[in-house]
């Protein structure tokens, strides 16, 4: 999307409606690709947006805020989306609200609806999953409904394209003025409360009555309320005995009374007796206590099955294209700096990012299969006994699932979880999941060490070692969840409920498009990181204190002339020995004798230090080392250049011992300064991410120096 797509348009809509409504699926119907992520103003609250270009040509902004099931919110996304419809001066203030009601359970999505209506945001009904409906034998009266609730409702499902040109059609007539700005209340506001609710309203700015009544229950803790305004407010509160929750308990039963008459007009439902969904018959198996856990193991087992075999071929293909060009470069540029520079630098370090942009790519799209066709909630629930037994519930799953695509994501959605030890202990323990950064380190080492064979021709044993390591982070993340819980202090009893979606099949336009997000994300954020990384990198690796650099080059002149038949023997000692005493090879030096205990060189080491940058960053760096150390073979692979690193000995740097060790060490080592970054800013501490840097450090090293001692 281009850059100023966002800021064409002045008219903006808010996509509402409670969870697993089909909000996202019509987000992406509506924008495409025209679509990005950012945070909400002062939170760390996903915040996504997009445009759309309606019929008439007019392009207008998109904002998906996050679901909520009606406007007393309980977590901080569903308080960032009652702020945003809340407060008038908001820069996110929508112009209109599509909210997105379930056709299947109207009832309890309608709520939200008649609340946002008479905040006096225009609104229009996007009345989704009415094929759900009907398989349970519900039949709406749309034009009713319509007339009833005096705003335009459209019938949409947005997996196949259906009614998006309707609903853009009734955007255009909000937008366009022929619809009336003002929605007919839906409960009289003042016979509720009072006429006091009427100041109220002039002191806060406030654009209805009903708008003033959640200002009155919260003026508090709103940031758009000045100081003034809370004492006014808090005066006409203490005069009238305001009630908040007698008022707000009155606010429900008034509306979900008349909610239920209107449904009685306009809704014909069958009988209880109606035959069970297919989602119902499918979770008596998906979810029983046994079979429902062995699914669940079998579904990860292909998971990490699948990300090796299908993106075997196309990694092949990229690490023979590269290998293909550098060899042409090397050919055709003269020698010097510049084409080092360019081929052992810039060139290497873009290979250690493309090379695997098909794993990010099979991983991000297997992990959409799953959320979308509903499992993905299933997992939350099958996995609420074993989280209690570690003092968390089923909501820290989605956090967890998450932390294996990015921690720094995950960790935000822990917001969700109402607990406070429970957030805590969430927020500490995701980093041991095993995210899409551990996925290249992982890749490179386990091609290394790890045998390409496989069992009963299904079972591939690098596959295998893969869907290990990932659950070696989740049992780690469990045992420090259950210490974390019998250390914290803090007794505060949390229900875990969930409504779980129905099976649906997966939207493969969404599929590809979340691929082809995750892909740009990961080339332009990590992709900048390992390129600078490498750049830094082969500087470092290329120079050295100048005495020794000097006296390095006069001794390989003199060896030369000695040996004038030896030539590519001396290149290939100049290249190891010079590479060794540069800035780089000086800095892994300084650290060998603390990682030599756990099998690593020097090289190694320097990989570790970078790798704080982001995980991945280690590939970039080896494959920046091991080009600036090679003067000859040019067109090998990184896999293959480190298959063939020789310790002083003789003996293989890359051996079972080593690889294992470095294997455990990236599961459990904090390498990410993202990571830490965003744990203080959701702790609002220092203290919490050096806890958790110095527990994972110590776990990472500890575990690898045995696995190493246990394997040599």
């Amino acid at each position: 999307m281009p850059t100023n797509s966002y800021m064409q348009s002045t008219f903006s809509i808010a996509l509402v409606g409670n969870p697993n409504s089909g909000k996202s699926s019509l987000f992406n119907a509506l924008t495409g690709l025209n679509q990005k992520v950012g945070n909400f103003p002062g939170v760390t609250v996903d915040k996504k947006t997009g445009s759309c270009r309606l019929r008439n040509g007019k392009l207008v902004n998109i904002i998906d805020l996050p679901g909520t099931y009606s406007l007393y919110p309980k977590s901080a996304d569903e308080q960032v989306a009652y702020e945003v419809l809340l407060n008038r001066k908001s820069l996110d203030k929508p112009n209109l609200a599509v909210v997105i009601a379930d056709a299947s359970n109207l009832k309890r999505n309608l709520l939200l609806c008649t609340q946002i209506m008479d905040l006096n945001i225009p609104v229009i009904i996007a009345l989704s999953m009415l094929d759900i409906a009907k398989r349970k034998g519900i039949q709406i009266d749309i034009a009713a409904l319509e007339r009833q609730f005096g705003v335009p409702i459209i019938a949409i499902n947005p997996r196949k394209n259906s009614g998006i040109d309707d609903l853009k059609k009734s955007i255009e007539a909000v937008e366009q003025q022929k619809n009336k700005a003002d929605n007919p209340s839906f409960i009289d506001v003042k016979k509720l409360c009072g006429s006091w609710i009427t100041d109220i309203k002039n002191i806060a700015e406030a654009e209805s009555e009903y708008a003033a009544l959640h200002i009155c229950c919260n003026y508090t803790e709103l940031p758009f309320i000045n100081a003034a305004q809370r004492i006014q407010i808090s005066a006409i509160l203490g005069e009238n005995g305001f009630a908040k929750s007698k008022i707000q308990g009155e606010e429900i039963l008034q509306r979900y009374r008349r909610i239920g008459e209107i449904l009685q007009r306009c809704v014909i439902e069958e009988s209880p007796m109606k035959k069970s969904l297919r989602s119902e018959r499918f979770d008596k198996t998906l979810l029983h206590p046994v079979w429902g856990n062995l699914i669940l193991l079998a579904v990860l087992f292909l998971l990490f099955q699948s990300i090796f075999s299908l993106s075997a071929y196309p990694m092949s293909w990229v690490e023979k294209g590269f290998s293909f060009l550098s060899t042409q470069l090397t050919a055709i540029l003269p020698a010097g700096l510049v084409t080092d520079l360019l081929i052992n630098g810039l060139l290497a370090g873009m290979s250690g990012i493309a090379v695997f942009i098909p794993q990010i790519m099979i991983l991000f799209g297997l992990i959409t299969i799953l959320e979308d066709t509903g499992y993905m909630a299933r997992i939350s629930f099958l996995s609420d006994r074993l989280m209690r037994s570690v003092g968390l519930n089923g909501r820290s799953v989605m956090p967890l699932i998450s932390g294996m695509a990015c921690a720094v994501p995950a960790i935000m959605a822990t917001r969700t979880i109402q607990n406070r030890k429970e957030r805590l202990i969430t927020i500490m323990v995701t980093p041991l999941m095993s995210c899409s950064a551990r996925l290249p380190v992982y890749t490179i080492l386990i091609g290394l060490v790890i045998p390409d064979k496989s069992f009963l021709g299904i079972f591939n044993l690098q596959g295998l070692v893969l869907m290990g390591l990932y659950l070696l982070g989740f049992v780690m993340a469990l045992i420090v969840a259950k210490v974390m819980d019998l250390v914290i202090k803090v007794k505060e009893k949390t229900f875990f409920l969930m409504e779980l979606p129905v099976y649906r099949a997966p939207r493969w336009k969404n599929v590809g498009i979340t691929m082809v997000e995750k892909a740009k994300i990961f080339v332009s954020d990590a992709g900048k990181v390992i390129l600078v990384i490498s750049m830094i990198l082969w500087v470092l690796s290329s120079f050295g204190p100048p005495k020794q650099m000097k006296a390095l080059q006069e001794k390989y002149t003199v060896l030369h002339q000695l040996q004038p038949t030896q030539e590519v023997e001396l290149n290939r000692a100049y290249a190891t020995e010079k590479l060794e005493h540069s800035f780089a090879g000086i800095m892994g030096h300084a650290i060998e004798p603390v990682i030599h205990p756990l099998g690593y060189d020097w090289k190694i080491g320097i990989a570790l230090i970078t790798s704080f940058a982001a995980r991945e960053v280690f590939v970039g760096t080896m494959a920046t080392l091991y080009s600036v150390g090679e003067s000859t073979n040019t067109d090998a692979s990184l896999r293959d250049k480190m298959r063939a690193a020789r310790r002083a000995d003789g003996t293989p740097t890359y051996n079972l011992a080593t690889g294992v060790s470095l294997l455990i060490f990236y599961v459990f080592a904090m390498q990410c300064m993202s990571t830490l970054a965003i744990v203080k800013r959701e702790t609002r501490s220092w203290k919490y991410p050096l806890i958790q840097f110095v527990y994972m450090s110590s776990i990472a090293y500890l575990f690898a120096f045995i696995a190493y001692h246990a394997l040599i």
